[in-house]
């Protein structure tokens, strides 16, 4: 799905996307199994990041060894930090379902950024509705055979 978006995260100076892979490394390590759509949104936002080999090598080491939230939110900041919490929410959403050690986590970075108190909210609504928009295409395709 992640290449539909209309994507600013390669305009940023490179240690905001630095500091915005790494929090997405965060979060797909929240519930400590990282699922195959999880990893395939994850592998997709880091190729959008372009990091080099260097920073992709230390960004596979978080997710081995998940940093602090406060380690990850500490360069992410303005634009950086809300395409940060745009991601994060659809890679929790990416396996059907947020749990509540995930919403929690998001309800955190959008508090440290600052922003509104209905921030998660309009974002987690915002995904189902890409979600749903996104199946809909697949059965359009399912029927397009005479």
């Amino acid at each position: 799905m992640g290449s539909m978006l209309p994507d600013t995260v390669h305009k940023l100076p490179r240690e905001e996307r630095f500091a915005y892979a790494r929090l997405l490394a965060y979060m797909a390590r929240i519930d400590d199994e990282l699922t195959i759509s999880e990893m395939a949104m994850f592998e997709q936002r880091l190729g959008a990041a372009l990091l080099s080999p260097d920073q992709r090598d230390m960004i596979r080491d978080d997710l081995r060894n998940p940093p602090s939230l406060e380690d990850c939110m500490e360069n992410l900041s303005g634009e950086a930090g809300r395409l940060a919490l745009r991601d994060a929410v659809l890679m929790a959403a990416a396996d059907g379902n947020v749990d509540e050690d995930e919403r929690d986590a998001l309800e955190d970075i959008s508090e440290m950024l600052g922003l509104r108190e209905d921030a998660v909210e309009q974002l987690l609504n915002w995904t189902v509705n890409g979600y749903k928009w996104m199946k809909e295409g697949f059965d359009i395709l399912e029927n397009l055979e005479e």
